[in-house]
């Protein structure tokens, strides 16, 4: 169990499960991850874009404090691991990836796919391979472990898409 998330035991293995997994996403195809990807994807669009900066903060901590809890309790309800079905972690790092974005994916106008689109190919990158010490976080016990690492990879692609902005700013603009 995750400390500090015991009210995640008296919820019903059903609804934790589906939580962790978004329903039945986190069970399709050969690449649950990249399936909650998309979803952190839309997560993003629809619940942090437009927020100012304090509560985008608050949605993210909040956001990520949910999905240690949750996913904790899923890797004890599945008896496994970090279960590859277990999508919440993606869904709830994808925000992280776009910290600071909002105006740059904003004046990009029409074109504001290809930021997101390489958010979601950065973040895949750094998720998959797990470089730069990201893959140590795993390790961390309970929900932690599931999603410290997606939230690192989200670091990571962050820092890439700003210097991607900011060449393009230089060259472009």
């Amino acid at each position: 169990m995750t400390p500090g998330a015991r009210w995640t035991t008296v919820l019903p293995s059903p609804l934790v499960i589906n939580l962790a997994t978004l329903g039945p996403l986190g069970f399709w195809g050969k690449a649950p991850g990249t399936v909650g990807s998309v979803a952190g994807i839309l997560w993003y669009t629809a619940a942090f874009h437009f927020l100012n900066p304090v509560g985008y903060v608050l949605l993210l901590a909040a956001s990520i404090y949910f999905a240690v809890a949750i996913c904790g309790e899923a890797e004890v309800r599945m008896f496994k691991r970090d279960p590859g079905e277990v999508i919440l972690d993606e869904v709830v790092a994808i925000p992280v990836c776009f910290i600071g974005l909002q105006p740059a994916i904003t004046q990009l106008g029409s074109w504001a796919w290809i930021m997101l689109l390489a958010g979601f190919g950065v973040f895949r990158f750094f998720d998959i391979l797990k470089p730069l010490g990201i893959k140590s976080l795993q390790s961390k016990p309970g929900g932690w472990g599931v999603v410290i690492d997606d939230v690192a990879a989200a670091l990571a692609t962050c820092v890439v898409l700003h210097i991607g902005w900011i060449i393009y700013i230089v060259n472009f603009l």
